[in-house]
């Protein structure tokens, strides 16, 4: 990512957060025949300290694809972002920017095995199932959905380092940042709430709790 220390997110847990309210992330690797992307969806494994560790499943051949296990990838992660209009800004300012914030996480996927990877892939369905009035398990037919889980591949990356950015106008002054907030929250083509709702959580935050605050 480009470099800007004054949007760093330094803190594991900011991370977390990160990827617990976006799970759809992109897996990238430097291959041996090339430079190879795949999307799916990520859990965070608990942990008792400032570890991130990643579970989820890739579907076969993907794991062959991206040589899984023999090199380390990236893992990108897409927060709420989108376009900030200068019609939200006073006159003399009119270069537009795009807010966003994102992650880079990188670490060596360890494979699972074939038991683990039907408990990740059932904690999957279940953490998404939680939101539907009626959840469905892997448990309505579990030979059936043992039977599906052979075509999948199941993985677990312990994150080794990251680069994170929250980029929410923290460089602009209060009241440049209270419209861009309210152009966010209205109805125009660029309303965004969830981004909206990012600037707001950092605007609150304590100078040293800020996600954008400089590195240490």
């Amino acid at each position: 990512m480009r470099h800007t220390p004054h949007f760093l997110m330094t803190e594991a847990d900011e991370v977390k957060r990160l990827v617990d309210g976006n799970p759809w992330a992109t897996i990238v690797s430097h291959t041996a025949a090339g430079i190879v992307a795949s999307h799916y969806p990520f859990l965070l494994e608990t942990t008792t300290d400032d570890e991130i560790v990643l579970v989820s499943h890739v579907g076969r051949p993907d794991e062959l694809a991206h040589e899984l296990g023999q090199h380390e990838v990236l893992v990108i992660v897409q927060g709420p972002h989108g376009y900030v209009s200068p019609a939200w800004y006073p006159a003399s300012q009119f270069v537009p920017t795009w807010n966003h914030v994102t992650a880079h996480l990188w670490g060596v996927p360890e494979i699972l095995t074939d038991e683990e990877n039907f408990r990740v892939l059932g904690e999957l369905v279940d953490h998404f199932e939680r939101e539907m009035p009626e959840p469905v398990s892997l448990d309505v037919d579990e030979d059936t959905a043992r039977r599906i889980a052979k075509g999948t591949v199941g993985i677990r990356i312990r994150v080794t380092r990251f680069d994170a950015r929250a980029k929410l106008s923290q460089n602009k002054a209060p009241e440049v940042v209270d419209d861009v907030i309210a152009g966010l929250r209205g109805d125009g083509p660029y309303a965004s709430p969830a981004l909206a709702d990012e600037m707001e959580r950092v605007r609150s935050a304590s100078p040293d709790d800020q996600g954008g605050r400089e590195a240490r």
